[in-house]
Parts: structure tokens; C-alpha cells; sequence
């Protein structure tokens, strides 16, 4: 597995990705149609997610299996509001294609983006939120280490609705405690 920026070249994958799992998507993500997958569309998502990594406030990566010479993409991992100061810390967003979910993917993707977190960015805590229903999600941040922290009322508008989500957190100290355990084992 692997984790990049995306490229003017994945449209193709990306535009099958998204499109064969709109439905599946619908529940979790804000309200878009078919149109939001237009060419030019994603070429502006590309610009700007290439601007926002050199700026260092955000980072869109596509997650990626190897698949022989090619690589498939199977969802994408975005780290946002990089926030420094006596702040530290970014927000986790993530998204899985239907027909790779439920395989551990998203797990192991998320943990690929930790150390490129804490090491790279060099942050103190990372943030994520989901909707109280959505058991996957919170199976996946639990194996990375993160624990629940509380619950934020209509916190984002998901399809069209402001809705609730669980606030989960992963601290430095968590983090490096994990990866001490693990090496131990």
C-alpha cells in the first residue's frame, strides 16, 4: 500500500472510484453529484492539494495497492488544518471505495499517515470525527491508537444535514508509547 498526492493521471480511477461508490459514500460525506466529478473539477482539486502541501496546511493523498506494474486506487486520506503554534495538531478525514472497504485498508492506511504526522510534520496531536453510527470508523481509529474524547452536536453537514459526530484523538505521547510497545514485541 501506498500513499501520494494525486496526479492529473489518476482522474480515470478516481472518476470509477467515486462514481461506482456514490451510494455508499452518500451517508458519510457533504452533498455531491456527478458533476462534482468533472475533469476540470479534479484538475482544480489537484492544483490545490499540490498548493496546500507546499503551503503545509494540508495534505491529500490517495491510497494506492499495488496491482503488478500499476496501482489501484482504492480511497484517500486527507490531513487538514495544519495548525501550529502552541496549537500542534491537524484533523483526519478519510474515505474508502465500497468495493475496498471492510478489508482492514482504511486501517492500515491511516496508519501509514502517523508518522509522516508526528515525525515529518513534527505535530503533537491528530483529530477525527465520525457519525455515531459508523461502527467502521471507529474500529479503524481504535487500532491506530486514538481514543474517544467527546461529541461535538451538528459538528459537520454530511449530505445536506448538520449532523453529530464522536470526536476521537491521538496524542504524541500515545503514538510514541505505541510504537515502543510494538517494537518491543
Amino acid at each position: 500500500m501506498s500513499l501520494r498526492l494525486p496526479h492529473l493521471a489518476d482522474y480515470d480511477q478516481w472518476y470509477h472510484l467515486r462514481l461506482g461508490s456514490q451510494d455508499f459514500l452518500r451517508p458519510f460525506e457533504p452533498r455531491w453529484t456527478e458533476a462534482d466529478l468533472g475533469r476540470r473539477i479534479f484538475v482544480s482539486r489537484v492544483k490545490r492539494a499540490r498548493q496546500e502541501a507546499e503551503e503545509g496546511t494540508d495534505y491529500s493523498f490517495f491510497v494506492f495497492l499495488p496491482d503488478g506494474r500499476h496501482e489501484t486506487l482504492v480511497g484517500g486520506v486527507t490531513l487538514s488544518n495544519v495548525r501550529r503554534r502552541a496549537a500542534q495538531f491537524v484533523n483526519l478525514g478519510y474515505w474508502m471505495g465500497k468495493q475496498y472497504a471492510g478489508r482492514g485498508l482504511m486501517t492500515q492506511a491511516v496508519s501509514l499517515c502517523l508518522p509522516f504526522v508526528f515525525e515529518t510534520l513534527d505535530l503533537h496531536r491528530i483529530h477525527a470525527a465520525f457519525l455515531p453510527g459508523n461502527a467502521s470508523s471507529r474500529r479503524v481509529l481504535e487500532k491506530n491508537g486514538f481514543v474517544e474524547e467527546g461529541f461535538a452536536e451538528k459538528y459537520l453537514q454530511i449530505n445536506g444535514r448538520w449532523e453529530d459526530h464522536v470526536m476521537f484523538g491521538l496524542t504524541r505521547e500515545r503514538y510514541e508509547q505505541a510504537r515502543y510497545l510494538d517494537r518491543r514485541a
